[in-house]
């Protein structure tokens, strides 16, 4: 239940405010006029659509980028836990190296620190491994894991980006300030088209009904936008892309 109520919060209250204030004033002061609201609806519509679009294909590249990055390392974990020259402490140390990425990149997706100085560090201590036991490991096999220590990096890379870059400020900002004023516009415009005689309940309820439609597709597109944070109800579940899961 808590998840579905997650798209509830602050901004719903004050649009909620701001539309029974707006609906209520205009009744006292008899303020009524008729607008098109065409050019309005597609003024907050369209942006928020595009938003959400524009973060749901963040989220479908994120879980791309996961999947080759959990493969990757995988592989790797193979190619070596194979090697039968090494001996089972320097597997067991490099098993513990892999390991150490899977949960430290995991837990930097879920984090807000934007830094990756640790994580490169740890990323790099692969090579150091496999440079030190050079004799252990056959050219062949030292080629195919950095072919796919190649495709983690990218992965990395990739996700971080994702992690570190929203949807654009300004778009956001245009969207929410649009949502707050709609009231101001669209409360006259329902009590002229609903006429004299109409029940004033009906007016605050279509305002109200439509702002918090309005406001509930922000909400969204903001958690959208940041899958990792297991906040939203279509947040990708990280877990699920750990090494030893």
């Amino acid at each position: 239940m808590n998840q579905y109520l997650s798209i509830i919060n602050y901004r719903t209250l004050i649009v909620l405010i701001i539309s029974i204030g707006t609906v209520y004033l205009n009744y006292k002061y008899n303020i009524s006029y008729n607008v098109d609201l065409t050019l309005l609806s597609i003024a907050i519509i369209f942006p928020i659509v595009f938003s959400i679009r524009g973060s749901f294909r963040r989220r479908e590249k994120a879980l791309e980028h996961l999947s080759q990055f959990r493969s990757s390392l995988k592989t790797v974990h193979y190619f070596l836990m194979t090697n039968k020259l090494m001996p089972e402490d320097n597997k067991k140390e490099i098993s513990d190296i892999l390991c150490a990425i899977s949960d430290k990149f995991i837990n930097h997706l879920q984090s807000k620190d934007e830094g990756t100085e640790e994580i490169d560090n740890i990323i790099n201590s692969v090579l150091s491994f496999v440079v030190d036991k050079e004799e252990l490991i056959a050219r062949s096999l030292k080629d195919k894991v950095f072919k796919y220590m190649n495709y983690l990096h990218e992965s990395v890379e990739n996700l971080h980006a994702i992690h570190v870059h929203r949807t654009p400020i300004s778009l956001k900002a245009y969207c929410m300030i649009f949502i707050y004023i709609f009231p101001l516009i669209y409360g006259p415009t329902i009590i002229y088209n609903l006429g004299p005689e109409a029940p004033g309940w009906v007016a605050f309820f279509v305002v109200i009904v439509t702002e918090f439609i309005l406001i509930s597709l922000f909400n969204i597109q903001n958690q959208l936008e940041f899958p990792f944070d297991n906040i939203g109800m279509d947040d990708i579940k990280l877990d699920n892309f750990r090494i030893n899961r």
